[in-house]
């Protein structure tokens, strides 16, 4: 069947149908990463996005029940060169075609991903839409094009973190030994796993759980997730960690994290014109002076100078564009860092900083005694 991607400057691409059949509007973004689409697929953080990826085969490995970060895909639709049939690794349960299927997700492959890429690398992120329904290049469909043009043109991501945190508390390893709370803005079961892997027990709370909530459960650390969407729109997650904070547990905060507590600190955020995404961002840490490769999800970014001096400072920076990645706060027992250290289907260069993290949470412990 033919496909169609239809983007917000009227530019049409005609391609094949891979996945579900319909019409599908989204914010069109690319990620680079060579694997881990699958990953990259039931990440929350994409929610509202339509996903290109740039390196042309995908589906090769095939997908399978273990590498799901969550129980759904999360993206809006998908882009692909080449969607593979004929996968080949003894993980493999199905094709990238009937998972999406399953997932009633929209794709299509077949056209140029790498024209596509440059058009958003000039002109930023844009809106589009994938269907299967019409051809928006025929003169005879004008007016239903023009009809989800307007549809594309007024798209917007918005109630991101309501609209893919848990809606209960959820416990994980019941019997470890640091009961760490990680708050659910999007989280990847990844962080999870990292946790557990080191003796953690888990409580996934619901993104707008209050600091009383919190203090209820007697965590000895604290993590903040990554996830979706604008981070300015969840004022009361921000006001909530405003007072999340004023418990003094250590606390460690990942990419959307680490944008809501820079927030409640008092910085500001900014759009940037198409995003961190895929598994080759570089990032350099100025404690060590080592740049580390990192796998990033994200179109928003803390601006570095406008964090008060008194409330913390920038501890990385992106090593292409200068902005900030990460934060060491002075006033509360907390950093953050705005790339993914669990990353699976990324480098795993920055996992060392979970043992930072409760390395942190430890010595709290041992002051408290």
């Amino acid at each position: 069947m033919n496909a169609y991607l239809l983007l917000a400057n009227g530019m049409v691409f005609a391609g094949q149908s891979v996945g579900a059949e319909g019409v599908t509007v989204g914010e069109v973004v690319f990620a680079t990463g060579m694997v881990g689409f699958q990953e990259t697929l039931t990440d929350p953080s994409y929610y509202g996005q339509i996903i290109t990826q740039t390196y042309p085969l995908i589906g090769n490995y095939g997908m399978n029940k273990d590498d799901m970060e969550s129980d759904k895909i999360w993206a809006r639709g998908y882009i692909v060169r080449e969607a593979c049939q004929t996968p080949s690794n003894w993980r493999c349960e199905e094709t990238l075609d009937s998972f999406l299927k399953k997932n009633n997700t929209i794709g299509i492959e077949g056209i140029d991903t790498r024209h596509l890429t440059r058009i958003i690398r000039e002109s930023g992120v844009m809106n589009g839409a994938i269907l299967t329904t019409f051809d928006p290049a025929d003169p005879a469909n004008k007016a239903e094009t023009d009809k989800l043009l307007e549809e594309i043109r007024a798209y917007a991501v918005t109630d991101a973190v309501k609209s893919v945190t848990c809606a209960e508390p959820e416990v994980y390893n019941e019997k470890g030994e640091t009961h760490i709370v990680l708050m659910h803005y999007g989280c990847k079961r990844n962080i999870v796993r990292c946790l557990v892997k080191r003796g953690c027990k888990v409580t996934v709370m619901p993104a707008f759980a209050t600091a009383e909530e919190v203090a209820a459960l007697d965590p000895d650390g604290i993590m903040l997730s990554n996830g979706p969407g604008d981070p300015a729109e969840p004022v009361e997650v921000i006001e909530n960690l405003k007072h999340i904070f004023e418990l003094n547990i250590p606390t460690f905060g990942i990419c959307l994290g680490h944008q809501l507590s820079a927030l409640a600190a008092g910085a500001k955020t900014m759009k940037l014109k198409y995003g961190h995404r895929g598994a080759n961002q570089p990032v350099t840490d100025f404690e060590s002076g080592r740049t580390f490769i990192t796998s990033q999800n994200h179109g928003y970014a803390v601006v570095g100078d406008e964090l008060p001096a008194e409330m913390g400072e920038v501890a990385q920076v992106n090593a292409n564009d200068g902005t900030c990645e990460g934060i060491k706060y002075k006033k509360w027992n907390c950093f953050t860092v705005q790339f993914h250290p669990e990353a699976n289907g990324g480098p795993k260069d920055t996992e060392f900083l979970f043992d930072r993290f409760l390395n942190n949470v430890k010595a709290a412990k041992k002051e408290a005694r």
